[in-house]
């Protein structure tokens, strides 16, 4: 754990230094001196606010997947490949179409949106009173591309400006986020994670099998769904501050994993936090400086990213026999 923060740190350090405008320590001095003007505009008005911002979303985003990913036992599991992430941008595109900019305008319609779509799949997945896990990625899926579908016509009904951010905030964008963008996501996740300290146990149990769990003193339904409302808030939480980023709930786990081996299950949703933060954050840096001269929007990036990998973890369940 204290490896993937220092890394997450480090990343920080660079988001923040590096760009158009690099800042050198002298810069740093002065501006924290309040000699430079500049420096102090680029560092604390710029580059802080929204690499903080990138952290917080990456964080709940990767919250959300190592949580799906532990109560469905299934490494495909996350909110954007279930379709959760794109019922989150279908309700903040219709709040925005709404006339509703404001950012907690937005977080509500992606929280509702998410949370609806959430529903959906899970009813679509049952069989016989159960929630099949493969199943309700699959359902998701395809729930994922219908909603896909929805956004984009909502966007055509609105007028040049509206439809201009609403593909801005689809895209993955995290231009011109500040303090109060930070501070809304920091207040989110303080919330989620007090959520998550309060289930961890019921999902230790859960990881048991239903059966023990059940031996052992656990609700399941109820603490499955209250594992599940967790992570449906988690991913849009971080689709609301920096849009629907993809891939990073899916490989956030995977790559805290690297690091913590057979940890025990709350090291683990604190580790994939951490990790969704980096990635979110090297992401943005990355797409600040741009490829071959051009700058992407940060979830075009982490898109390029998470495909391949996404397609490297499908071939390898259908080899291990579990697809």
């Amino acid at each position: 754990m204290s490896r993937l923060a220092l890394l997450l740190a480090l990343s920080l350090l660079a988001g923040i230094a590096f760009g158009e405008v690099p800042l050198g320590l002298s810069d740093w001095l002065a501006a924290l001196r309040g000699e430079s003007r500049a420096a102090s505009l680029i560092l604390f008005e710029l580059r802080l606010p929204r690499a903080l911002t990138a952290a917080g979303a990456g964080a709940a985003l990767g919250l959300s997947g190592a949580i799906f990913q532990i109560l469905l036992r299934n490494p495909l599991a996350s909110p954007d490949v279930m379709g959760f992430t794109s019922g989150a941008a279908l309700g903040a595109i219709l709040t925005l179409g709404a006339g509703g900019a404001a950012s907690l305008g937005v977080s509500f319609g992606a929280a509702l949106g998410g949370l609806a779509t959430a529903l959906a799949v899970g009813l679509l997945a049952r069989r016989g009173g159960r929630i099949e896990p493969l199943r309700m990625v699959l359902v998701g899926i395809g729930a994922a591309a219908a909603l896909s579908a929805l956004c984009a016509m909502a966007i055509s009904r609105m007028s040049l400006t509206e439809a201009a951010d609403a593909q801005r905030w689809l895209a993955g964008s995290l231009a011109g986020r500040d303090w109060g963008h930070a501070a809304q996501i920091g207040g989110s996740l303080a919330a989620l994670a007090f959520m998550t300290a309060l289930l961890t146990r019921s999902l230790e149990l859960l990881e048991l099998g239903e059966d023990l769990a059940a031996s052992l003193g656990a609700r399941v339904e109820s603490a499955r769904a209250a594992l599940a409302l967790t992570g449906v808030l988690a991913a849009a939480a971080g689709a609301a501050a920096a849009g629907p980023l993809p891939f990073v709930a899916l490989m956030a786990a995977p790559l805290a994993g690297a690091f913590l081996g057979a940890a025990r299950t709350g090291a683990r949703l604190g580790g994939a936090a951490l990790a969704g933060a980096m990635v979110a954050v090297l992401a943005d840096l990355v797409a600040r400086l741009g490829i071959g001269g051009v700058q992407l929007p940060v979830g075009a990036l982490t898109g390029l990213l998470g495909g391949p990998w996404l397609l490297w973890r499908i071939s390898r369940e259908m080899k291990e026999g579990r697809l």
